[in-house]
């Protein structure tokens, strides 16, 4: 492989120092139509291999927008066919690096056919091994599916452009209003984006990324020695509001690789380290801390739509993976707008359904209210959770006292709502009550959050659970 080209350089500073082995260099284009021919095009626009990242074997494919506009045709998409079919025999993970004009229009259904050959590997490869795309340039049309068709997607801040429309085609839209082919577009909006950064920090954070994720879906391997202190306090009683701050805490060396970033912050979801394994969190976030020590972004304390469908997402990967889950479950309700209301009842029910249906280790923290279904679907006890803590703070009830004192004593004057307010939060919305009936298995303290999870996730290291036998669900 020649470092000449962008699309080289590019798989050089990926991968640890002259590890890369390139397959099917001497590959080009077999088109003959609209003078093809007479068009040199090298490794056909896409250079193909496999290399290491500190030490763990991965495929990566990037594409050479010099050789057609890196568009994909035919050989083109062969050649990533065929890295796929070597990462499922051996059980690593395919890294993609995006910069394409999209469908190579001289091939026309040539094109078309290894459109949907690329697909179906990505598909057949879906849950057996990790999936990553990073987009550098443009990223259009059919091509817009393969980044979302893997598991986690990394885009370059200025130039990357990710659209199956582009935004001058949308309807009632040109892109000096809204141009939603850019970075800050899909992560905030769309949601596809996990990462948006600069060309080199997107090749850190992926060999990061690496290290914490499995080879594949039968890898027990992603475990690392933990040198931090497992009965370690961690002061994250104030951290209710900002449990991006509580995970990294409670994290092994506090470290926490979030995903989805700038996507429903109301919801957290990324991975973290406990005794040196990785672990898969979910965290109900309603306030954001800027560097100043300040609150810079605040939410309501509610499942949302978005939430729930980035939430849900990331436990089906989880559970493809046996990456054990933990929960932090601060929430009061669900959404009430009319724009929620259109999908809120579909999303947390696809949220409770990952939950429920996965089968790895689960351990929930209840960290501030928890109230109605809406703590029900946030991995509770009653759809799975293997062990349910709470800290000694907590409420767990069907809803805020003060609500539901002015249901049950309406019209009956002020002084007779608070003092039901009172008894209700007594009587119901106490923690204690909860762990009374088993919904709760231990009341702790916030500061002991590391050492109880740990301790959880080490006791149920062995589990097996069997389900009804079926082909799959159907949510």
């Amino acid at each position: 492989m020649s470092n000449t080209t962008l699309a080289g350089q590019r798989i050089a500073s990926l991968l640890d120092e002259n590890s890369f082995v390139e397959i099917g260099a001497r590959i080009t284009a077999r088109a003959t139509d609209f003078n093809l021919k007479q068009t040199e095009t090298p490794s056909d626009g896409v250079i193909t291999g496999y290399g290491v990242i500190d030490g763990n074997l991965v495929y990566v494919y990037s594409q050479d927008a010099s050789v057609l506009g890196g568009s994909m045709g035919e050989m083109h998409a062969k050649k990533i066919a065929n890295l796929y079919d070597l990462a499922m025999k051996t059980g690593a993970p395919v890294i993609g690096l995006i910069d394409s004009a999209g469908l190579r229009l001289q091939e026309a259904t040539d094109a078309l056919n290894a459109f949907g050959e690329v697909y179906l590997k990505q598909t057949m490869a879906s849950g057996v091994i990790p999936q990553i795309t990073a987009i550098f340039g443009t990223c259009g049309g059919g091509l817009a599916l393969i980044p979302t068709l893997t598991d986690f997607t990394f885009m370059e801040g200025k130039k990357a452009k990710l659209f199956v429309n582009s935004p001058n085609a949308v309807e009632g839209n040109e892109i000096s209003k809204c141009d939603s082919s850019s970075a800050k577009f899909q992560s905030e909006n769309v949601g596809i984006v996990d990462v948006v950064a600069e060309e080199a920090e997107i090749f850190a954070q992926i060999r990061e990324l690496i290290n914490l994720l499995p080879a594949n879906n039968e890898d027990d391997q992603s475990y690392v020695e933990c040198t931090d202190d497992l009965n370690r306090a961690s002061d994250i009683a104030g951290c209710v509001g900002d449990t991006g701050i509580a995970l990294s805490l409670i994290a092994d060396d506090h470290y926490f690789f979030e995903t989805k970033r700038d996507y429903a912050k109301e919801m957290v979801t990324g991975f973290i380290r406990l005794n040196g394994a990785t672990v898969g969190v979910v965290a109900n976030r309603s306030e954001i801390y800027g560097e100043d020590g300040e609150v810079s972004e605040k939410f309501d304390s509610v499942l949302t739509v978005k939430g729930c469908r980035k939430a849900a997402g990331f436990v089906k990967f989880c559970d493809a993976f046996e990456i054990p889950v933990l929960t932090l479950t601060n929430v009061k309700g669900y959404s009430a707008t009319m724009c929620a209301e259109k999908n809120i009842a579909r999303e947390a029910a696809a949220l409770t359904y990952a939950f429920a249906n996965a089968t790895v280790p689960k351990v929930n923290v209840v960290i501030g209210k928890a109230f109605g279904s809406a703590y029900v679907t946030m991995n509770s006890k009653s759809i799975g959770a293997d062990m349910v803590f709470a800290w000694d703070t907590a409420q767990i009830g069907m809803m805020d006292a003060k609500l539901a004192a002015k249901i049950i004593c309406n019209g009956q004057g002020s002084e007779k709502i608070d003092a039901c307010a009172k008894e209700y939060e007594e009587l119901q919305n106490n923690v204690e009550s909860a762990a009374k009936r088993g919904y709760v298995d231990t009341i702790i303290k916030a500061e002991d959050t590391r050492k109880y999870v740990i301790g959880a996730f080490e006791m149920l290291f062995t589990k097996r659970e069997n389900r009804p036998a079926k082909k799959h669900g159907t949510v």
